[in-house]
């Protein structure tokens, strides 16, 4: 292909590649279908890439026949160039077509799904002609009908090319995770049938395999992101002990990251943050962090651990834990500045609202107050300085000419505080 210059409107401006099946925006720029169905679908943008113009229907996608077809011909002439000819691509389904499957699929449920399966892995522009057609709703009903009947939970037809014990809500579940849903579809499981389906995914963690609980977990945090506060306020204590549970199996750091976003989204509302740390939250918290070197992972364990030490049921929890203060000192000025102001919170809430006698002693002890000592005099952050010095004042009478403090640290005591 080097020896041979390739005509430049056969090249699709994003992969810069040669187009396979060209397909041409309202805008008038056409582009490879699978490039600039990633652009527009998976990563979230609405606008041409080309000339930057807002698309207003941007599922509106015009093969572009003519244009195929001469990058066919050219091809086929230089195919002595190792140039191989590019095969017509399948037309991408309808919404009618849609329609008709699951209209008819009360006939044979898994059929329709298999035949679903098969158009959402044809193109990001199917997946979005399902959701159009109402398969999202048709996905979450056998979800919720199966978790009901438990009996239909572990069984498969061995005729029907689903793999053994792999149930029909199990295969639907997949399929709402792997179709990216859209903010209106992910709105639609949120309200559907009275927020039953939040119920159904308690359930599938419950009961499910690894990899049905991983993608009940998946929904849930794209429906925690797009879900209004009040539609949070009522959510059952069952679905927090299946959250808290998940982080404790450790099913994948995927699932382990996704399961902190839902409780960082979920927990602020209502009594949820109370619902969280009643599931055993906190002392799992910290056991993951003893153990966790990644950033990410870390801030965001600290984040919610932040969030619930707002309630005295949380910073009650964290004290117990032999480990609790000493882990949440330790990741200071060890992972990031938002980890440092997190870690720093934690304590401030310790310090102004369950400092016992014993609690201050031990703060002491652990290195608690030298630690935050250190933070006056690195660069921990403008937010973490100023809590931890809010810290020191609190309990400098006990603190301030202690032995603990090792004495260069010592100095930032009366020096800033």
């Amino acid at each position: 292909m080097d020896e041979i210059d390739v005509p430049s409107f056969f090249v699709c401006p994003i992969s810069l590649e040669i187009m396979k099946d060209p397909v041409t925006l309202s805008t008038g720029i056409t582009y490879d279908r699978e490039c600039i169905e990633t652009w527009l679908f998976s990563k979230k943008n609405k606008a041409c890439p080309v000339t930057k113009q807002p698309l207003l229907d941007y599922t509106d996608l015009t093969p572009n026949h003519t244009l195929r077809r001469l990058i066919q011909a050219w091809c086929t002439m230089n195919a002595s160039h190792g140039i191989e000819r590019i095969p017509t691509p399948k037309p991408p389904v309808n919404k009618t077509q849609i329609s008709k499957l699951l209209k008819d699929a009360s006939h044979s449920p898994r059929a329709c799904l298999r035949r679903l399966k098969s158009i959402a892995s044809g193109s990001e522009t199917n997946k979005r002609c399902m959701e159009a057609a109402g398969a999202v709703e048709f996905l979450a009903s056998i979800v919720m009908n199966n978790n009901v009947d438990s009996s239909n939970s572990s069984e498969a037809d061995p005729n029907d090319g689903l793999e053994l014990r792999t149930s029909a809500s199990d295969e639907a579940l997949s399929m709402l995770y792997s179709l990216h849903l859209s903010e209106h579809s992910l709105r639609t499981l949120l309200s559907f049938k009275n927020g039953e389906f939040i119920e159904s995914l308690t359930r599938v963690m419950q009961k499910g395999f690894f990899e049905s609980r991983a993608y009940a977990v998946f929904l849930l945090k794209s429906m925690s992101e797009v879900a209004d506060p009040v539609q949070l306020l009522h959510l059952r204590e069952e679905l927090f002990v299946e959250l808290a549970q998940v982080l404790k199996d450790k099913i994948s750091e995927k699932t382990t990251k996704a399961t902190l976003q839902t409780l960082i989204q979920f927990s602020p509302w209502g009594r949820n943050r109370i619902k969280a740390v009643e599931a055993g939250t906190v002392p799992i918290l910290i056991e993951l962090l003893l153990d966790c070197k990644d950033r990410k992972p870390c801030e965001m364990m600290l984040v919610l651990l932040e969030t619930l030490c707002q309630c005295a049921e949380g910073r009650a929890e964290l004290l117990s834990h032999g480990a609790g203060l000493a882990i949440v000192s330790k990741k200071i000025l060890r992972v990031s500045t938002l980890a440092n102001d997190r870690a720093v919170r934690i304590l401030l809430f310790v310090a102004k609202f369950s400092a016992t006698p014993h609690v201050v002693q031990e703060m002491l002890k652990l290195g608690v107050v030298a630690k935050l000592c250190l933070v006056l005099q690195v660069d921990s952050g403008n937010k973490a300085k100023e809590k931890a010095r809010e810290i020191l004042k609190l309990h400098a009478r006990a603190w301030r000419n202690s032995p603990c403090i090792p004495s260069n640290l010592l100095g930032s005591y009366r020096t800033f505080v």
